[in-house]
């Protein structure tokens, strides 16, 4: 079969316009999860007025991921001397907030409050991943997959909480590092992840997201005089499964003041916009660029001899 230009231009609009559908279908793909569809989902009641800041969280995340022994022990209290944010070596930390927890403990010196990632309903970095190394599971917890993570740390960027860490010693093999929630014990075993089962002062209370919602009102309901009427994660940057209940406002104690909105919704509209619009004048241009290619690979193809004699005003260099 031989490829004039009419048959090549045809062929590139059919093969573009055949390819549309399909790809239009995969950038539609739902990459998150919204609040009603959340409705099964675990979570943690972190209520740092019970926090006595003892480190037994972070010991027993250690343990359970088996990282590397810190260079000081977990009873050591001199690292509440600087705030502190998660690393590859250490999944969550508690950091110590001078003052008083709430305003019937005014003894009390100290707030203390656990960080880690807080397994966000509409993920950012589920949704800023590339290849899907991070996903959402059904339980709720957000995990990652090393095996097909390009180290784009594009996650780390997408993060609202500016969790996710990146093993940039580890020159061969890095990862991306966070809590994942255990996801193994949240999976129907019916137990507490490490850190939620090592807390002696039962700071840390593991279940259904919707019921750690219930009981946070009802604490709220009880003692007013005890907490900030404020459940953070209830609806910052559109849900998270870790919720907080805080003796302080919640700017006083590390916690960021977020919109209510979920990043990734708005990245996503702009991505789908950008696939669904953009893709019909790309396949154009790119079938419009082969044209261009076949015109000239067909000008610099050399013209076959002719067998009349050289015209007038042509010099013969025949011998």
């Amino acid at each position: 079969m031989r490829l004039n230009r009419r048959s090549f231009l045809k062929w590139s609009l059919g093969a573009a316009a055949a390819s549309a559908p399909h790809l239009l279908a995969r950038s539609d793909a739902p990459k998150t999860q919204s609040l009603d569809q959340a409705v099964e989902q675990s979570g943690c009641l972190v209520d740092s007025t019970l926090c006595i800041g003892c480190r037994k969280c972070e010991e027993a995340c250690n343990r359970k991921n088996k990282l590397l022994r810190p260079d000081v022990p977990f009873t050591d209290t001199t690292v509440f001397r600087s705030e502190r944010r998660p690393s590859g070596k250490a999944l969550t930390v508690v950091n110590e907030y001078a003052g008083p927890p709430s305003p019937d403990q005014s003894g009390a010196k100290q707030t203390y409050v656990k960080v880690q990632c807080l397994h966000c309903l509409t993920p950012s970095c589920v949704s800023a991943c590339i290849v899907g190394a991070m996903t959402k599971a059904k339980d709720g917890s957000v995990v990652y997959n090393p095996k097909i993570c390009l180290g784009c740390r594009y996650c780390l960027v997408a993060c609202p909480f500016q969790i996710p860490a990146f093993e940039y010693e580890n020159a061969l093999t890095p990862r991306v590092r966070k809590c994942e929630f255990c996801a193994d014990y949240a999976a129907g075993t019916g137990a507490d992840p490490a850190c939620a089962a090592s807390c002696p002062t039962e700071a840390l209370v593991f279940g259904k997201r919707t019921a750690l919602l219930t009981l946070a009102r009802d604490r709220l309901a009880k003692r007013p005089d005890r907490y900030v009427d404020h459940v953070y994660g209830e609806k910052e940057v559109g849900g998270t499964s870790w919720l907080y209940l805080t003796g302080r406002p919640a700017g006083e104690v590390g916690m960021l003041d977020l919109p209510q909105s979920a990043p990734a919704h708005l990245t996503e509209s702009i991505q789908h916009g950008i696939f669904r619009y953009g893709l019909i004048p790309l396949s154009l241009y790119g079938a419009l660029g082969g044209l261009m290619w076949f015109n000239q690979r067909s000008a610099r193809t050399p013209a076959l001899p002719s067998d009349s004699e050289p015209g007038e005003g042509q010099e013969d260099h025949r011998e």
